[in-house]
């Protein structure tokens, strides 16, 4: 689902969903985790970046 354009105001929402996808990308940058974890995150940022209309 494409999110509507709004003419230049930057809403909560969007604030919101860009901190949910540099944490999950700072997440991914952390030491120690297993190929499972790793996995997981991508498939979370894929699915933030979609949700944003970044592709």
């Amino acid at each position: 689902m494409e999110k509507p354009k709004t003419c230049g105001q930057y809403t909560c929402n969007e604030y919101r969903e860009e901190m949910i996808l540099l944490g999950l990308q700072k997440r991914l940058s952390s030491k120690g985790l297993t190929p499972d974890e790793k996995q997981s995150l991508l498939k979370e940022i894929a699915k933030a970046e979609k949700q944003m209309g970044i592709d």
